[in-house]
């Protein structure tokens, strides 16, 4: 089983080794800021391409968390393609395995709708140098890729666009739980409205089913029940991602329950 883990960006290659992880994931940057990316590793972009693939490890890129191309507010949309473009085009540079996004929302009185074509237009508008993984988030009534029939509406709009194929999806345990999925049967939910679950975030939660809160714990530490939790992984049978909260010696703990428990 491929467990990896979300690290510090400053060198990933060695914050795998110290996991003895096969891929890790990991910001360009302020996750927060417009600023665009950044390559903080002291062999930039050149050098932690050649030196992840000498080492044999696989890198993911998680895309700030102010992305949102689904809103229609044209201040926060716009800035967020361009955003969009810069963190594929930096993901791409290394040689990453996929770019991860959430799904954005659209405000309190906009129809749904309108959030799924803009998901359309932001993926026609971008160049996908690689996969973008769309991850499902946990709170928020008008977030577009909390619940189910959100995440079929994202899909059935950018079904039918060029690059349809280069968009995949990251399941978060965590955001399923909390975001009110049932675990018992999330994977299957998701594969029949995507077809493919390209990375799971493995997390337990901080907070009950259904709250809405976005709040990581260790595995087996949370309020999800461990044996769906690896049932959920087990079923996917995708690379695994941990968000869970510590250091190397708590993600290699988690990683060890996980493979316990499958």
């Amino acid at each position: 089983m491929d467990i990896g883990a979300h690290v510090d960006q400053t060198d990933p290659i060695a914050e795998a080794r110290a996991r003895k992880a096969p891929h890790v994931q990991f910001f360009l940057g302020d996750p927060q800021g417009y600023k665009g990316p950044e390559f903080r590793y002291a062999g930039g972009a050149e050098g932690l391409k050649a030196d992840a693939e000498a080492a044999g490890i696989g890198l993911y890129v998680h895309a700030p968390y102010i992305v949102n191309v689904a809103t229609t507010n044209n201040r926060i949309r716009i800035p967020s393609r361009k955003l969009l473009q810069q963190h594929v085009d930096a993901a791409a540079s290394i040689g990453a395995k996929g770019l991860i996004v959430h799904g954005g929302h659209v405000n309190k009185d906009d129809d749904p709708a309108v959030g799924f074509d803009n998901w359309r237009k932001a993926i026609e508008a971008t160049d996908l140098k690689l996969p973008l993984l769309i991850e499902n988030t946990a709170g928020g009534g008008n977030a577009m890729t909390r619940y189910l029939e959100r995440i079929a509406g994202v899909w059935d709009a950018i079904s039918g666009t060029e690059q349809a194929d280069r968009v995949g999806f990251c399941l978060d345990t965590c955001h399923a739980h909390a975001g009110g999925n049932a675990l018992e049967t999330v994977v299957d939910d998701v594969l029949k409205i995507t077809g493919r679950i390209d990375l799971v975030h493995c997390n337990d939660s901080r907070d009950a089913f259904d709250s809405g809160a976005d709040r990581h714990a260790n595995l087996g530490a949370g309020k999800v029940d461990p044996d769906l939790l690896a049932a959920v992984v087990r079923d996917a049978a995708a690379p695994v991602v941990l968000e869970t909260p510590g250091g190397a010696d708590e993600h290699v703990a988690d990683a060890g329950w996980l493979r316990d428990r499958i």
